[in-house]
């Protein structure tokens, strides 16, 4: 197949610069704890300092991957298939999403919102970053709002995304892991204060598996 070719499936959804897919432990926000196949997408150009998968940020280091392959894959571990990054909305998630419809799968996102929302999503993760902040509707179509906090003035941004939400969706202050032990103590009392918010903790990097 030519580049072309590769570049204009890739454009269309039906190929995506596939960075590794796992089966493991959900660690974080509202289903923590529960088992879920993670297919990671490269490409992201929001660009937190702290973001510990940097190695996601340039698509062309990830090989471009027909989403049968990828479903197919997906199909032998869990219903329950967790697609992240990078920032997976940075392409078209109509045709990876339908597919794993197909097979009776369900969807959920990790995403900054950072590009315009795509896709049939059981479950949506937003987690905006001040770098590029959320478009479109998907303040409205969150399930969970999972705000990183690195320093006290996260607090702020975090309130300020949380009024964009609709009443329904959950909201979580989630400690950045490299200053987990200055801020955590900084969210048990915020959300004491606050208690419409909840602490989100990863807990997988606690258990030691991926």
């Amino acid at each position: 197949m030519v580049k072309d070719e590769i570049l204009g499936l890739v454009d269309k959804g039906l190929m995506l610069p596939l960075m590794e897919e796992f089966y493991t432990i959900q660690g974080e926000g509202f289903h923590k704890g529960t088992a879920a196949y993670f297919i990671r997408v490269g490409g992201c150009d929001v660009g937190c300092h702290w973001c510990d998968v940097k190695e996601s940020w340039n698509a062309e280091t990830h090989p471009p991957t027909g989403i049968e392959h990828i479903v197919n894959n997906a199909a032998k571990y869990s219903d329950t298939i967790v697609i992240t990054g990078g920032e997976p909305l940075t392409w078209d998630m109509g045709p990876l999403t339908t597919a794993l419809k197909e097979k009776n799968l369900k969807t959920h996102i990790e995403t900054s919102g950072a590009y315009p929302l795509s896709g049939q999503w059981d479950w949506i993760c937003l987690s905006p970053k001040k770098n590029k902040l959320p478009e479109g509707i998907i303040y409205e179509k969150a399930h969970e709002l999972k705000m990183i906090v690195y320093n006290k003035h996260d607090f702020i941004f975090a309130e300020e995304q949380a009024a964009k939400t609709n009443k329904d969706c959950i909201l979580y202050l989630q400690p950045e892991w490299s200053v987990k032990d200055k801020v955590t103590p900084w969210i048990v009392d915020y959300v004491m204060k606050n208690p419409k918010w909840k602490v989100s903790l990863q807990t997988h990097k606690y258990l030691n598996i991926p």
